[in-house]
């Protein structure tokens, strides 16, 4: 059995478990194309991050996308995500 509630997701910023419909999705897909997933349903691997600027800022501080994906993320894609905000 799983160990958190269903449809939830951690966010790759704060750490912190939520409810996936108050989050963003970020996804790589087969071909190593970064890009912000608005449908939350694309194939690929997805990172979750909140929709909120705190987590946001602490993400591009880190360069959470960069270490999660193993690959440099272009800063368009950080830019979409604060528009989505």
């Amino acid at each position: 059995m799983p160990s958190n509630p269903k449809n939830t997701r951690k966010c790759a910023a704060c750490r912190q478990h939520s409810d996936k419909s108050g989050m963003l999705r970020v996804c790589r897909d087969k071909n190593g194309v970064v890009f912000v997933d608005e449908s939350g349903k694309a194939d690929g691997r997805g990172v979750w991050v909140h929709r909120s600027k705190e987590c946001l800022d602490l993400l591009v501080k880190k360069r959470g996308l960069n270490a999660a994906f193993g690959t440099a993320v272009d800063e368009q894609v950080y830019g979409r995500l604060y528009e989505l905000l």
